[in-house]
């Protein structure tokens, strides 16, 4: 299915942006293809001069009904995955006339005035201005006007209101809009002698599609009517879906949801104000039985509305009073609070019977979120960490952990979960407790040389605001780019701390698993992150690679895009690559799967390797451009596969090809 931005929650991501921006830029280009650049061309279909608008707006409007229709019927997207206005007659009647007017007026709509102020049309500027203008003007006297909103009534259909299937409507629709491009061809021809393309082939196989895909919606929706229900039907609906279980949903499913940040859910806590304020649930609201059908209009059938109270008896009157009016989308909370309380929130010292680990580590979760007050900075009382200790036996470090062990060992103590994903994405939803880290801000210009690791007085400095101490498991969670990880597991390497290890799969792999999320800033107490004078033993210089060109038994692994090992692509002051260097991409480690990416198999990586290093202790040199990707080889090579003779060229090919007197081939 597909999950909409709408659905996700996720309508301010960058991701959002950019797919609204390329939808407008596609949008506009093919408005103004259409000839809307022109507001005299525009404004012709008053004067049936030229019918462009009307035939634009069908076509728009009756691919948009074919492909969400098409959509629900095949079970790509449900009723909750899209957003549906609510029907407000007054208002929408009142906006109607307003913005037919301004559109004969100025024979600009706002769409098609982007359009034209795109194209260089100063009247399409003054009537975009006017309409900014006009929009803060309602703004201010909105207060005024607020009595045109007043007649909320939800979601209406239009074929719910006619009586018919959604098919039938989508069928009908289609004869009146083919009729329209006809008719459109028809007048232009007759008081113009233009109708390009009457009785062309072009509109004849247009009309056709149009005719065979709402044959389509018929035969996959059906033509049965949806006839309001009788009260005999209402009461048969009702009891089907008693003896379904469509009626409530689980505590545990409650509370993994609401901790996941599902948007679809609107939680109703019934009780009295008093009770409300003396506990509830988090995220719930609290309305009143008698007024639940006025609060809840704007949610009708859009969603999921969960209605509790400490039973069942008065969500499950208040539930079937609801179906009644149409609400499709109530349930209630299977055995109301007092459940709740019991299933999910309960301590697992006080519980009876023996608790698996996994579940022990989400009945602590769930604790933490929704029994931890919050404090006027947002941040929950009680995250401080369980003082049970780490479960590292099974640990190799550095190394690899999976989503099981961290969500058992997520509240303990001496964990730093360190979040590697751009910041909007870590905004919109995190793993509890995790921290944002951006690994670029780990790197910075070093001997001249742009993007290289930094000193580790610096990195220590990194870790102290952060809260890290030398005896913290840091665990490093990224997306799909693994590189990231282990360019922070380098900065982790310069300052000795070898207890640290990456997600397997990263974040993308938690999320598909539907893990714990969470939107809260976690409270750091910085510490004093000591710098040892160690002696550094697992990076070279430029001088060092030289050395090992032509050195019997070393080896220098470029590990770039194969385009950029031959020179056919470029992007530093020379193409090519180090003498004697062998080429392996550091992307042909990982595998992809449709949820997520991860390093492939121990047995599988061993064997290529014993192909191109003939032993374990063999001297290796690995490099990329700038040591980002590099980092990733290097951490496979040592950690994964035990091989004890690499250094890592930070610096890379940006040094390497701006030095004239090294050697390229």
């Amino acid at each position: 299915m597909i999950d909409t931005f709408f659905s996700s929650g996720t309508l301010n991501t960058p991701a959002a942006f950019f797919a609204s921006l390329l939808i407008g830029i596609v949008f506009g280009a093919a408005l103004e293809q259409a000839g809307f650049g022109s507001s005299r061309r525009l404004s012709g279909i008053f004067y049936f001069r030229d019918m462009a608008v009307l035939k634009v707006m069908f076509t728009a409007v009756v691919v948009a009904m074919f492909g969400i229709t098409f959509a629900k019927a095949f079970g790509w997207v449900t009723m909750e995955n899209v957003y549906f206005m609510p029907t407000l007659y007054a208002a929408q009647i009142v906006g109607g006339l307003v913005f037919g007017v301004g559109f004969v007026m100025s024979g600009w709509c706002p769409g098609t005035g982007a359009v034209g102020l795109a194209s260089g049309k100063i009247d399409a500027m003054v009537f975009l201005l006017g309409a900014i203008g006009g929009s803060m003007l309602y703004n201010e006297v909105y207060p005024i006007l607020a009595l045109i909103t007043q007649n909320d009534r939800g979601v209406i259909f239009a074929y719910d209101s006619l009586g018919i299937s959604e098919g039938s409507f989508a069928f009908f629709f289609t004869l009146i809009a083919v009729g329209g491009f006809w008719g459109a061809e028809y007048i232009e021809k007759k008081r113009h002698g233009k109708g390009d393309q009457w009785g062309s082939l072009f509109l004849k196989v247009f009309s056709v599609s149009l005719f065979v895909g709402a044959f389509g919606l018929l035969a996959m929706v059906g033509t049965k009517a949806y006839a309001p229900a009788t009260a005999a039907q209402q009461e048969e609906n009702l009891l089907a879906g008693l003896q379904e279980g469509l009626d409530h949903i689980e505590p545990r499913e409650l509370a993994d949801r609401l901790l996941g940040g599902d948007p679809s859910i609107i939680l109703v806590d019934i009780r009295t104000p008093a009770e409300f304020s003396k506990f509830h649930i988090r995220s719930a609201i609290n309305v009143q039985v008698a007024d639940l059908p006025v609060a809840l209009a704007s949610r009708k059938n859009q969603g999921l509305l969960i209605l509790y109270s400490n039973g069942m008896t008065h969500p499950a009157q208040a539930r079937d009073s609801l179906f009644r009016l149409g609400f499709k989308n109530v349930y209630l909370l299977t055995d109301g609070l007092e459940g709740f309380i019991k299933i999910c929130l309960k301590p697992v010292s006080l519980r009876s019977e023996p608790v698996p680990p996994v579940l022990v580590a989400k009945i602590n979760a769930w604790r933490t979120f929704f029994l931890a007050p919050v404090t006027s900075a947002g941040e929950t009382a009680s995250k401080a960490k369980s003082s049970t200790a780490l479960n590292l036996s099974s640990l190799t470090l550095p190394g690899l952990v999976e989503t099981d062990w961290l969500i058992t060992n997520l509240y303990k103590s001496g964990l730093k979960v360190i979040d590697l994903r751009a910041q909007p994405e870590y905004n919109s939803g995190h793993i509890p407790g995790s921290l944002s880290l951006n690994p670029e801000s780990l790197r910075g210009l070093i001997n001249g040389v742009p993007s290289s690791l930094l000193p580790a007085n610096m990195l220590a400095e990194h870790l102290s605001m952060m809260g890290i101490r030398p005896d913290d498991l840091v665990v490093l969670v990224c997306t799909d780019k693994l590189q990231d990880a282990t360019l922070v597991g380098m900065a982790c390497e310069r300052l000795g701390h070898s207890r640290y290890a990456i997600l397997s799969g990263g974040f993308p792999k938690w999320q598909a698993e539907k893990r714990p999320l969470d939107t809260i800033l976690p409270s750091v107490e910085p510490s004093r992150y000591p710098v040892s004078n160690r002696q550094e033993t697992f990076t070279v210089m430029a001088k060092e690679v030289l050395a090992s060109i032509g050195k019997p038994g070393a080896i220098i692994l470029d590990v770039r895009p194969a385009d950029y090992f031959t020179g056919k692509k470029r992007d530093e002051a020379r193409g090519g690559h180090i003498p004697g260097a062998i080429n392996r991409p550091f992307s042909e480690d990982v595998s992809k799967t449709d949820s997520y990416s991860a390093f492939k198999s121990l047995g599988e990586l061993a064997a290529v390797y014993a192909q191109i290093i003939p032993a374990k202790d063999t001297p290796v040199i690995v490099h990329c451009r700038t040591g980002h990707q590099a980092s990733q080889t290097y951490f496979v090579l040592v950690h994964l596969l035990g091989y004890t003779g690499v250094k890592w060229y930070d610096a890379g090919w940006t040094e390497w090809a701006a030095r004239p007197e090294l050697p390229v081939e």
